[in-house]
């Protein structure tokens, strides 16, 4: 009898990693990071060499490192197949998890120094070169129509509209005659957003797993262009320095075509604006490279020229160039990784703006709990930074409106697209408020049953 276990997403918003089993046969949909408290990273590091050596295929939903960031750990304890996902998944994956090998290798360096961990010497999660290594796994899924794994286990995808190459994961299990179709939301995207292609409506499903990292409120319906504008022209009237720590993947995109935008209606000067990212450079170029993502009026916008380009640009890549960035005391943007605050240059950034009152943090994404993100959000007055403790005097704008998650009314639009619910729902990939809240509404509705997911729970597939 086919079964799923969920290790990761569940009761939480990070970690995404689900296990599907049917006739001995083992599929692993998602490896992703734990984020946030300690007490989640911590999962990071738990042995699965029992699970990993036994599993015959992982496929992915998308490129962010809370569904992709464990695969070089998965690799080092035992696995020996392959990992699929579409073409533009594995581009992203391979600056991604490069990037997040280095970043374990400097806070293990860092770590070292200061004397704070708990292996000795200190040890990284994993390497830059382990990172590598997992790449070297990747093949390549169509974008369309199904493709067969075993007698098991068909997929097929489906855009998810989150992030380019995001995708919902329809699983077809066959035992037999009997088959059982299973969707795995992934992260659903937003719908009327400037780039991408909204998300695609529900195929008809008997066991599905949505996501609710908002399943307890909605975005602003305010203009997100109205509200950066008011920002960048308030701030550089107090002669002040925007900081903005993004999400390298659709955020840093996001906002560079809104301050596009704005520059070009005359709402906003002109302002230089240092992409402070050497990732974020190399996803826009490949944001560039896939217009079967790209929505109809973005496609026109893009035949005429560079949307993703504001008109003093300053792309810095090396950490020299980082570093300059402290001398610059005119209004300017910084834009910079990583978009919850929990490492990156923009660490380095938040250090020298935070405590001067003309300047802004501006947060434009979920911000997971245990975050420096969410405690900016919460109001902190000092926030502890590469070991210091740094007093924020800076404003704090919360921009909801850049959310790449879609908010509860759009779950709620999302799931209405399915013909006949499905016969059960798990609520995954949210913090227990949220799913909760998502569980009331779905539960409300006739012919819907739904259960919040629980850490390392096994659930049976058969619904006959």
């Amino acid at each position: 009898m086919a079964k799923l276990t969920f290790l990761g997403a569940a009761g939480c918003v990070t970690g995404s990693k689900y296990l599907v089993e049917a006739n001995g046969k083992r599929l692993l949909v998602d490896c992703g990071l734990f984020q946030g408290t300690r007490e989640l990273r911590e999962r990071n590091w738990e042995n699965l060499t029992d699970i990993a050596s036994t599993i015959d295929w992982v496929v992915l939903t998308h490129a962010h490192l809370d569904h992709t960031g464990w695969l070089p750990r998965l690799l080092k304890q035992g696995y020996k197949g392959n990992i699929y996902s579409n073409a533009a998944t594995r581009e992203l994956c391979g600056i991604l998890l490069p990037d997040s090998g280095h970043l374990q290798e400097e806070d293990a360096m860092h770590a070292e120094r200061k004397g704070y961990s708990r292996h000795k010497p200190a040890l990284p999660l994993y390497t830059e070169d382990e990172a590598r290594q997992a790449l070297t796994r990747f093949v390549d899924n169509p974008r369309t129509g199904p493709f067969t794994l075993c007698e098991e286990f068909t997929v097929r995808q489906h855009d998810a509209g989150h992030i380019l190459g995001s995708a919902s994961l329809e699983l077809t299990i066959t035992e037999g005659a009997k088959k059982t179709v299973v969707l795995f939301s992934g992260d659903i995207g937003r719908y009327g957003q400037p780039i991408l292609k909204e998300p695609e409506p529900p195929v008809q499903a008997d066991i599905l797993l949505c996501e609710t990292t908002y399943g307890d409120r909605d975005h602003p319906n305010d203009s997100p262009y109205d509200e950066m504008a008011d920002v960048v022209n308030r701030v550089v009237k107090r002669g002040g320095v925007i900081v903005i720590p993004a999400f390298a993947v659709d955020r840093t995109q996001l906002l560079m075509y809104v301050l596009r935008k704005l520059e070009d209606s005359g709402r906003i000067p002109h302002l230089p604006v240092f992409v402070d990212s050497p990732m974020a450079i190399s996803v826009t170029g490949l944001y560039l490279q896939h217009p079967e993502d790209y929505n109809i009026q973005f496609t026109k916008e893009e035949t005429k020229g560079d949307a993703l380009d504001v008109h003093e640009v300053h792309m810095t890549r090396t950490a020299d160039e980082s570093k300059k960035i402290n001398s610059v005391k005119d209004p300017c943007i910084i834009i910079s990784a990583s978009g919850m605050a929990t490492g990156g240059r923009v660490l380095h950034h938040l250090v020298q703006r935070l405590p001067d009152s003309r300047n802004a943090v501006l947060l434009c994404g979920f911000q997971a709990e245990g975050t420096g993100g969410r405690a900016l959000q919460d109001g902190v007055k000092t926030l502890r930074i590469i070991g210091q403790e740094v007093p924020v005097r800076a404003e704090i704008v919360d921009m909801k409106q850049f959310s790449a998650h879609a908010g509860q009314s759009e779950l709620l639009r999302w799931v209405n697209g399915f013909p006949i619910p499905p016969k059960r729902t798990f609520l995954v990939h949210g913090e227990p408020v949220a799913a909760g809240a998502f569980q009331k509404l779905l539960n409300a509705r006739p012919g819907w049953w739904s259960a919040v997911a629980q850490y390392r729970q096994t659930i049976d597939l058969d619904v006959s």
